[in-house]
């Protein structure tokens, strides 16, 4: 806890003028709080005994001096309210950003086991509810504090007798807010998890409506939310039973000190100990004690939320990426593109199975490469090797003979362009999702690119053409528009390295005859690595390699592995 703390502080650090500032209103508000009291004190004891024209004079500078007292505490509290807000929101900018670059680097192998609305909830939720607390926390506590503490001096030179009736009951009344605040934050990191899963049941849901309305499936999915919203509703109950008894018991304890203070005070005034003005006095300073107890109270429920949501927070940015650039990892340049794999075994995790074993192979620069076997054989992890989206478990792949892991993420992906059989393309327009292969490139080139990927002509035939909106992942297209779209993409990029997964296995026949041409005219003068379920679309591939759980069973050219009657063979008459 004591490490978390001092790293949210640390959040402060950009903001130290604004956070002062803050600070000294907050005080100057509390100052406001504690004068009046005294100015009650002074009418009631000493002003209302002096002649008429003496109290009309003197009421005169009482209003002039409540009118600037009012004017300190309005301005204090705008203040507070404003820029207070704003120092706050910066934080959560901060902090958004900072988990949100976090996520870009983290690995395929956390995503396989991350759910996109969990992560949503810590990039939302829990961070709004981490800057309420580091905004209002301080100020909160500053106020409190000094309210409590002026009150408590105030209290103890207008009479020692009740001071000490008052504050009798305060030992019982932070014993009992000592252990409910435990209770409370067990609960609310419960109640945490819980917002995040429904969170994820919620975008799950969405994200697949076109199968559950194409299934009729749409009870299944409100009583699976049921299940969800259930949790989510009982952690509630857990939350609001402690927070229930939090306050009650605050109020009792409150209540008893007025009513300890009033009965001690008429035992006094019984015998004249104190006078009257004094007992109103003191009364309204309970009042100006009390009422911060309670703003503790608030603190410690916005605690809980803050510090819980921080945890989490933290629990995201302590993730190291399985992968990342090595000491002394050096950029990827003049690719050639000579590609071999020596003795390369490679498993996703300690306790599973290995996927590849001593994987040796050598893929000249330009070669056309074409991996086929059935499903679960390794053809894509393979080829997610090369781009070091997961990292070998034994031997090496080498580029034009430099180890991967030795190269920069980044120069080594720019090298090597993917085109996938579920093309991702992101909400916007035609023209930006072809411009993600190359940012920075001209509008000339992304046509050229379009048409290089026989897109161009299906754009134009849009009203909107390249400005075209696609909706979400690209609902308003074909597959094979899709598909042609991040083939563009590709281009655009111009790497010497591609990878094509099964990219026209979910195609109609006519779709694929336009992406193959596409695929075939990218694959010019690229080293070209095809992951293929149709076999019809390989024949040319210089090599053709057959892979099985036990690694590389074939290889040779399409009329070679038909020749020698394997399992090659045998897959090609079964399509």
């Amino acid at each position: 806890m004591k490490q978390n703390l001092k790293k949210m502080i640390s959040y402060y650090k950009p903001y130290q003028g604004i956070f002062w500032a803050d600070m000294f209103f907050a005080a100057l508000s509390a100052g406001v709080a504690l004068v009046i009291p005294l100015v009650v004190r002074y009418v009631t004891g000493t002003l209302i005994y002096k002649d008429r024209v003496t109290i009309l004079h003197e009421v005169l500078l009482i209003a002039a001096g409540f009118a600037v007292l009012l004017i300190v505490d309005v301005f204090s509290r705008y203040f507070i309210g404003n820029y207070g807000h704003v120092m706050g929101a910066k934080m959560e900018y901060d902090m958004r950003a900072e988990i949100f670059d976090h996520m870009q680097k983290l690995s395929f192998s956390f995503y396989d086991d991350a759910k996109v609305g969990q992560l949503m909830s810590r990039i939302t939720s829990d961070l709004f509810d981490i800057t309420e607390l580091l905004h209002h926390g301080p100020e909160n506590i500053i106020l409190s504090v000094l309210k409590i503490t002026g009150a408590f001096i105030i209290l103890v030179n207008i009479n020692g007798y009740l001071a000490a009736a008052a504050f009798v009951i305060l030992p019982f009344m932070f014993g009992f807010a000592f252990v409910l605040n435990k209770k409370m934050r067990r609960a609310f990191k419960v109640n945490r998890q819980k917002i995040a899963e429904i969170n994820g049941q919620i975008e799950d849901s969405l994200s697949g409506i076109r199968v559950v309305k194409s299934f009729a499936n749409e009870e299944i999915e409100n009583q699976k939310f049921k299940v969800g919203n259930d949790g989510f509703l009982n952690s509630k109950r857990n939350n609001y039973k402690y927070m229930g008894a939090f306050q009650a018991g605050l109020n009792l304890f409150t209540t008893l000190i007025q009513i300890s203070v009033i009965l001690a005070g008429t035992v006094l005034i019984a015998n004249d100990k104190i006078n009257i003005s004094d007992l109103i006095t003191f009364l309204l300073y309970i009042s100006v004690f009390t009422e911060p107890i309670k703003t503790l109270v608030d603190f410690t429920e916005q605690f809980q939320n803050g510090y819980t949501g921080f945890e989490r927070f933290r629990e995201i940015m302590e993730v190291e990426p399985d992968i990342q650039d090595t000491e002394g990892a050096v950029e990827l340049t003049d690719v050639k593109g000579d590609i071999s794999f020596e003795n390369v075994s490679f498993k996703y995790q300690e306790n599973q199975g290995t996927v590849l074993s001593n994987v040796s192979l050598t893929v000249p620069a330009g070669a056309y490469m074409a991996l086929v076997g059935s499903s679960g054989a390794g053809k894509t992890t393979l080829c997610s090797l090369i781009p070091r989206f997961y990292d070998v478990t034994g031997g090496m792949i080498k580029i034009d003979e430099k180890d991967i892991r030795g190269l920069t993420l980044k120069s080594l992906r720019s090298h090597i362009g993917m085109v996938q059989q579920d093309v991702y393309l992101f909400a916007g327009t035609i023209y930006e999702n072809i411009a993600y292969g190359r940012p920075e490139a001209t509008q000339e080139e992304i046509i050229e690119a379009a048409k290089n990927a026989n897109a161009h002509e299906f754009i134009m035939s849009f009203p909107d053409g390249y400005e075209t909106d696609i909706g979400q992942r690209g609902i308003k297209l074909s597959g094979g528009q899709k598909q042609r779209l991040s083939i563009a993409r590709v281009f655009l990029k111009n790497p010497e390295i591609l990878i094509f997964d099964e990219a026209t296995s979910a195609l109609d026949n006519e779709s694929e005859r336009v992406v193959q041409e596409s695929l075939e005219k990218l694959a010019k003068n690229r080293t070209t690595f095809v992951i293929a379920h149709r076999l019809t679309t390989i024949q040319n591939a210089e090599k053709i390699l057959v892979l099985t759980e036990e690694g590389i069973a074939e290889a040779g050219t399409h009329e070679q592995l038909i020749a020698k009657g394997g399992i090659y063979e045998h897959l090609y008459h079964m399509h």
